[in-house]
């Protein structure tokens, strides 16, 4: 059985990884407005992701005897009126998941819970991962943005993200 604190704090995080999946969702609708369906993909695949972790976490409380509870998902609350502005929140918000990850992976160490820890060592390394692929976005833009073949060249290369299932398996 899982320490009480640590599954309360996994089973908080299982909404903030919809939460998450919502907020892209909301980025991706923003950037189809805009006619960048590159950027529109690269965010509708992001979504799908951060879903997949929440039922990553979803499982692995399951599997651990601990039945969760799923609470109502929050609004976006983003003001998304500027392409550069979105890749900002999108690193912002991988940042706070990362100190999500990291205040679960504490609590795991405190109760010496081996297996939650082994558990989040994956979501350690894909936040290292979310992070590093969210400031590439923006160096990107920055760089690119101002030019429109540039624009459209990068546009192209996000469009050609396909998704790609976490390869962290618990059944």
């Amino acid at each position: 059985m899982l320490n009480e604190k640590v599954a309360a704090l996994i089973n908080d995080q299982v909404n903030k990884e919809l939460y998450s999946s919502y907020l892209y969702l909301d980025f991706s609708l923003y950037y189809e407005e805009e006619g960048l369906d590159g950027f529109a993909n690269w965010y509708k695949v992001q979504a799908q992701e951060e879903r997949d972790h929440a039922m990553l976490m979803l499982r692995f409380l399951q599997n651990n005897g601990v039945k969760p509870v799923l609470e109502a998902v929050a609004k976006p609350d983003k003001e998304l009126n500027d392409k550069l502005t979105v890749l900002e929140y999108g690193l912002e918000h991988e940042r706070y998941v990362t100190s999500l990850v990291n205040n679960i992976y504490d609590a795991a160490y405190t109760a010496r819970d081996f297996r939650t820890m082994q558990f989040l060592d994956w979501f350690v390394k894909e936040q290292g991962e979310e992070e590093k692929n969210a400031e590439d976005l923006i160096k990107k833009l920055r760089l690119f943005g101002d030019d429109a073949k540039g624009l459209y060249m990068l546009n192209a290369e996000l469009a050609a993200r396909a998704y790609n299932p976490p390869s962290l398996v618990l059944d």
